[in-house]
């Protein structure tokens, strides 16, 4: 009877071992080695696992890196000084990496929006959307119910106490989970430099959108007429701003009739002429849009403070780099 018992028993660990053997000798022998830069790369990343970089986490885009599958600044996280890192190790230059950060495009909080009815089921932007399209009387507002801040990895969005959720600048990465997971598609990435945004995403007509929100996009095209450089776009009843075009001179901001656009103005700059370097040209006052700057030919010109914007043509205009921005 033991006999029998430790018949298939023994077989069974012969197997094994000999199984055990034959795998450990072909893990070696087949064995493809790992560039070791892999793991350099992925040392210098942050570690957030985040997928901003469209990879499986770090681990991922270290080897898409090394494989010159991704550029040695794919990291948004990391910004430029992981992308220098990286490119010391790949032995190429990080190149410009230019920080974004994530934005949302409303304003029509529990004063200035209406509601089509009073949501009481799961506190989930997807649920409540699964709903007669949310409870928001604007089918395009935020829902207000958090699903962007408990996707957000670096407590960077919040909902603030009148039911509109906020980006705080300083700790967004860009890593684009709340701009996925927000049903309405209201969240989006623009440059960090931008500080001018249509805070709006309706397509509705100008009476609709006003029945539903005071401070919502209308369609009126008057910001599209006061931008001197072309960098507003309407389409579908929406104004939309081209960053690549925009000097963030806010004058769209200051023309908009229902505080769809908002800017910082707190950030506003103001050209400054250095006397001692200004030979008098006028390629200043011939470039200012704003007629903010004034003076005659081969005399020193000078800045009308209320009237300049801070737009800095005149400063990347200048020949002599008697302009700054203050």
């Amino acid at each position: 009877m033991v006999e029998q018992l430790l018949l298939p028993v023994v077989s069974l660990g012969g197997l094994g071992l000999l199984f055990g053997v034959a795998l450990g000798f072909a893990a070696k022998k087949f064995a493809v080695e790992k560039d070791p830069r892999i793991d350099m790369v992925r040392e210098v990343l942050p570690g957030a696992n985040c997928g901003g970089c469209g990879y499986p986490g770090c681990d991922g885009l270290a080897s898409a890196i090394v494989e010159g599958k991704a550029p040695v600044n794919a990291c948004p996280v990391g910004g430029l000084s992981v992308a220098e890192k990286v490119g010391a190790i790949m032995g190429v230059e990080a190149g410009t990496v230019e920080r974004k950060v994530a934005v949302v495009l409303c304003q029509g909080d529990c004063d200035k929006a209406v509601d089509k009815f009073k949501y009481e089921g799961i506190m989930d932007c997807v649920a409540a959307s699964m709903l007669q399209d949310g409870h928001k009387g604007c089918s395009y507002g935020c829902l207000g119910l958090g699903t962007c801040e408990r996707v957000c990895a670096f407590d960077a969005i919040h909902v603030n106490d009148k039911g509109i959720a906020e980006v705080d600048r300083e700790k967004c990465t860009a890593c684009s989970k709340c701009v996925v997971a927000c049903p309405k598609n209201i969240i989006e990435l623009i440059p960090e430099t931008s500080l001018v945004q249509v805070r709006c995403k309706s397509t509705d007509k100008g009476k609709d959108v006003k029945a539903n929100c005071k401070i919502g996009c209308i369609g009126c095209q008057i910001c599209v007429k006061a931008c001197k450089f072309d960098a507003i776009t309407f389409e579908n009843n929406l104004a939309r701003i081209n960053y690549d075009k925009c000097v963030n001179c806010m004058v769209c901001a200051e023309k908009c009739p229902t505080g769809a656009i908002k800017a910082d103005f707190s950030k506003r700059k103001t050209a400054l002429i250095d006397d001692d370097l200004c030979i008098g040209c006028t390629i200043c006052k011939k470039n200012c849009q704003f007629d903010a700057i004034e003076g005659e030919l081969k005399q020193k010109h000078t800045v009308i403070a209320d009237k300049c914007t801070g737009c800095g043509i005149c400063e990347k205009k200048c020949p002599k780099k008697a302009i700054t921005l203050i």
